[in-house]
């Protein structure tokens, strides 16, 4: 039965999860009534991949006439768009309550659902943050050549609310850029679809789950927006790639799922998997502290710069002084290094310790930075 939520109700004292009971578990049951007994704010990162309700109205053949093992569960079928768009917004706010304000949610589908889906998402509260191109180089043809063909899914990344922070690991993420190494990370991703070697069969050899979804692909999420030790919540875990993954970049999961033999596997499987080393780059990139924050009178205070020296601004080029206050001043501005740093350049922002230099003992220019940096090394000795 779907339980229609109309609001998103959030309890005065939250209780953490029992870890017995949920975390680390696959857990069996209707995804609505096992997420009714959480306590509310208690997940930090949540993975959907629901139904898509695909419509398919008759069987797929291929030109060998072998028939295509296409997306026809029963899981899979609604009786009409109402009662679709009924049962996805009950479980978005069914996850709504259970996140975190400082969560976010990914979720996955096609051109069948995803765009009733993000409506959806944007009517219940949620902030879209981005929308992501998952492109599938080894992607099924269209057989009958009726329409283009269909390599593409998409999943929407998107905040609790327009106002709440987040986690994201921007430079962590740079390294799954395809197209420039060490570049920001875009929003196509090229993904293959789940290989033969991660594929989970069944007893007489087929694909056990029709839309078993990649390694990789979940990788990039969890690592993007969570930290080790995050709780991660898939309420439709299905053959458990989710937890799994969960479970390698040293996150605590949780997985929901109604089907008895998914879960079976899907416990064995995660079961098989083994965390990555503490000193991974995919671990230690994000536990690593945050340095500390240096304030520019401080330089001052420790005689790395002196009131009346003169700094010199990159593009365009511009001089100020320093003055008492910790401040500087330039062509009429006075202010922090970032603040007449932008107003010089004409932009919404400026990080002075990047784009202002000083001159050294050897007359030579040096960004600010390396003295920010000097004053970080001396404190940690």
């Amino acid at each position: 039965m779907i339980i229609l939520l109309q609001k998103t109700i959030k309890m005065n004292n939250p209780a953490l999860l029992n870890e017995q009971h949920y975390i680390n578990r696959i857990l069996l049951g209707d995804s609505f009534e096992i997420l009714s007994s959480f306590p509310d704010d208690c997940v930090d990162l949540i993975f959907a991949d629901p139904p898509y309700n695909l419509q398919l109205n008759q069987a797929l053949w291929r030109p060998n006439n072998t028939k295509v093992d296409a997306v026809n569960d029963a899981w899979d079928q609604f009786d009409s768009f109402a009662a679709y768009d009924d049962f996805t917004r009950a479980w978005l706010l069914a996850v709504r309550r259970v996140m975190k304000p400082t969560a976010t949610i990914w979720v996955s589908g096609t051109y069948h659902n995803i765009f009733r889906v993000g409506s959806i998402m944007q009517d219940v509260g949620f902030w879209i943050l981005n929308t992501v191109t998952w492109f599938k180089p080894n992607a099924m043809p269209n057989f009958r050549g009726t329409r283009l063909k269909n390599d593409v899914e998409f999943v929407i990344w998107a905040k609790y609310d327009e106002r709440s922070r987040y986690t994201f690991h921007h430079h962590l993420v740079k390294q799954f850029n395809d197209f420039s190494a060490g570049k920001q990370l875009g929003s196509v991703w090229h993904i293959g679809a789940t290989s033969r070697a991660e594929r989970l069969k069944d007893d007489a050899g087929n694909k056990l789950h029709s839309t078993q979804k990649p390694e990789e692909l979940l990788k990039r999420i969890i690592v993007a927006s969570s930290n080790p030790g995050d709780v991660v919540l898939d309420p439709f875990v299905g053959s458990g790639t989710t937890a799994a993954v969960a479970k390698q970049l040293h996150r605590r999961w949780i997985g929901i799922e109604r089907e008895p033999r998914y879960v079976a596997a899907a416990r064995e499987r995660v079961e098989q998997t083994q965390p990555l080393l503490p000193n991974d780059p995919l671990i230690a990139g994000a536990t690593r502290e945050k340095p500390k924050r240096v304030p520019f009178k401080l330089l001052i205070e420790q005689a790395y710069l002196t009131v009346g020296q003169t700094l010199y601004l990159d593009k365009p080029e511009h001089e100020a002084t320093i003055i008492e206050n910790g401040q500087i001043r330039a062509n009429g501005f006075v202010g922090s290094i970032h603040r007449v740093g932008a107003q010089l350049k004409q932009t919404p922002s400026c990080n002075g310790w990047k784009h202002w230099y000083f001159v050294d003992d050897d007359g030579q220019r040096r960004q600010l930075d390396d003295l920010r940096n000097a004053v970080r090394a001396t404190t940690k000795r």
